[in-house]
């Protein structure tokens, strides 16, 4: 293995570098900490891919990473035999600067190795790639996102057969590839015009997104509480500068939303996002212009999809200001609503079966369960959650009706395998329409879920821990909670904790007693005497530790008192 110099030297003495990368590289001769930043190791190739800033070098998003990561790929997908290189493989990409070079890249790549490709004309939402993959029956899928990062990151996700993003063993399998192939030289390529003609990639338009679009409207449950309001009913709209600006637009106007008002700023493609700072829904502040719209035009409800449209942010008028519905506040809102109008008209199965991750509010469990539908938890991230809908098809056990996380993403239906903005869209202006014919908002209708199932909040913190020296201290942070693991948290006693990572459970006092059933990743799950969870784990995706509060309380002010209290001791894990 070469050290950071010694690969920083082979990146320069490369004759695969064009002049202007020779140049980018040679500008950094001078600083050792940017060259061990760029060159101490490769960016780790995991189940969600890819993901990084876009520079030049080893541990960053550049078109020689992901020529050697669609090579490590590629190889994946001919080592499954002749079928699967004859089902193919679909790319999409998002907004993002370099995005278009790099889809392109890739799509040569693969079609040199003899793979079909099915690549789309521009920038499409992520589900309608999971979409893709299902719908034409590829072996595999690839988008080009770093879905709602800032402007300087870009990605590469990977998903298989089954429309979901890659299992574990299927990535671990491409990082091997990848340690064997060498960057510069390892990989196959073509010409993407004359592949084209050739029949080698073939260009996806708007029948796949027809074909999407009809699977997006069967999930509608009550048009008739739509058009009942849509007179009167408004909704503001944001894509972010990214891919929902499209196709969420059809799809609510479809639903028989009459007054969509997008925000004009924000429909401008643009991988650069001029008009926030990050293009992130989970952050109120990029809403300010679909705010000012809002106030404006006096609409009920504001909608904003991130850059690759497979997360929702929403903002419901109280009076004269706008307020912020979290993630695991939609999340229930939605859950109880999709059951609620299912039973009304007859639609609800009765083997339904709901799905959640670890660290979304436990507020999702009561809700299902006290409605008789089953509920199970998964790992963060809808492959898993993908993972255990396959397994109950298989077993004939539970039909699905609803999945989300509390990072703000959900799923519906069997068309596609990851979260969706483009169906929750819709699903949220169906719901708030029909709370509006009720005389009630988004927010009357989690208080009165809050009334009806008891009074829980969330609160999630980054401790943001950037560079190599962030790296070391996020391992250091985990390895140190869970030899030495806190007996209180915030003044609480710590009554349990599940070590996610190879699935014990500890009890105070009596130490390991059982195990979790499902284990395999890198969170750490506090269970607080007070009913409280403090769960951690490094991002997959990000350098940094995540924090996820989840309160039980008598009341709001309560919860906000427990959470207040925990707060504080996370941050001064972070220091």
């Amino acid at each position: 293995m070469r050290n950071y110099k010694e690969e920083y030297q082979r990146w320069l003495d490369s004759p695969a570098l064009s002049e202007e990368e020779w140049n980018e590289l040679n500008a950094i001769a001078g600083d050792e900490k940017e060259i061990e930043n760029r060159f101490f190791a490769p960016l780790e190739f995991g189940t969600a891919g890819l993901r990084g800033t876009m520079k030049l070098g080893l541990h960053h998003m550049n078109i020689h990473v992901i020529r050697h990561a669609t090579q490590a790929f590629a190889n994946v997908i001919v080592a499954e035999g002749e079928e699967a290189m004859a089902k193919g493989i679909a790319i999409a990409r998002d907004c993002r600067l370099n995005g278009s070079e790099f889809a392109r890249e890739a799509a040569c790549v693969m079609a040199a190795n003899g793979i079909h490709v099915r690549i789309f004309e521009d920038l499409r939402p992520t589900p309608e790639l999971s979409f893709a993959v299902l719908h034409y029956g590829t072996a595999a899928g690839l988008n080009i996102t770093a879905s709602h990062n800032p402007k300087e990151y870009n990605g590469y996700k990977v998903y298989w057969s089954d429309g979901a993003q890659l299992p574990p063993q299927k990535a671990e399998a491409i990082a091997q590839q990848m340690e064997a192939i060498d960057i510069f030289t390892g990989f196959k390529t073509c010409d993407f015009d004359e592949a084209v003609k050739a029949g080698k990639i073939e260009i996806l338009g708007q029948e796949t997104d027809e074909a999407f679009l009809q699977q997006v409207l069967s999930q509608a449950i009550d048009k008739e509480a739509v058009a009942a309001v849509a007179d009167d009913f408004k909704i503001v709209y944001t894509p972010f500068h990214g891919c929902g600006y499209k196709l969420v637009p059809e799809a609510l106007k479809r639903l028989g939303i009459k007054h969509l008002y997008p925000v004009p700023e924000q429909m401008v493609i643009d991988g650069s996002f001029p008009t926030v700072e990050s293009p992130n829904p989970e952050n109120p502040e990029g809403f300010y212009l679909a705010i000012d719209l809002a106030k404006k035009v006096g609409s009920d409800l504001i909608i904003g999809t991130d850059p690759d449209s497979d997360r929702i942010g929403t903002m419901v008028r109280s009076g004269d200001e706008y307020v912020t519905i979290s993630g695991n506040q939609m999340g229930v809102l939605l859950l109880d609503y999709v059951i609620s109008a299912k039973k009304a008209t007859g639609t609800l199965p009765e083997n339904a079966g709901a799905l959640s991750s670890i660290v979304s509010t436990g507020m999702a469990r009561v809700v299902a369960e006290q409605n008789g539908v089953h509920f199970e938890d998964t790992f963060t991230g809808f492959k898993f959650m993908a993972e255990r809908v396959a397994a109950w098809e298989a077993a004939g056990s539970y039909k699905y009706i609803f999945a989300f996380e509390e990072s703000y993403g959900y799923m519906m239906g069997d068309y596609v395998r990851d979260k969706d903005a483009v169906t929750a869209s819709m699903m949220v202006a169906e719901m708030a329409a029909h709370y509006y014919q009720k005389g009630m908002t988004l927010l009357d209708a989690l208080n009165a879920l809050y009334e009806k199932y008891g009074w829980y909040k969330e609160k999630t913190l980054n401790l943001v821990m950037p560079g190599l020296d962030g790296l070391q201290k996020m391992k250091a942070l985990m390895s140190s909670l869970r030899e030495n693991p806190p007996t209180e948290i915030g003044g609480e006693e710590v009554i349990r904790l599940r070590d996610y990572q190879d699935g014990s459970i500890f009890v105070a006092g009596l130490g390991k007693v059982d195990k979790t059933p499902f284990s395999g990743s890198n969170v750490l799950y506090f269970e607080l005497a007070d009913g409280s969870s403090f769960i951690i784990r490094p991002s997959g995706t990000e350098p940094k530790i995540k924090v996820y509060l989840l309160i039980r309380g008598q009341s709001s002010a309560d919860c906000e008192e427990r959470i207040a209290k925990y707060i504080k001791y996370a941050e001064a894990l972070g220091k």
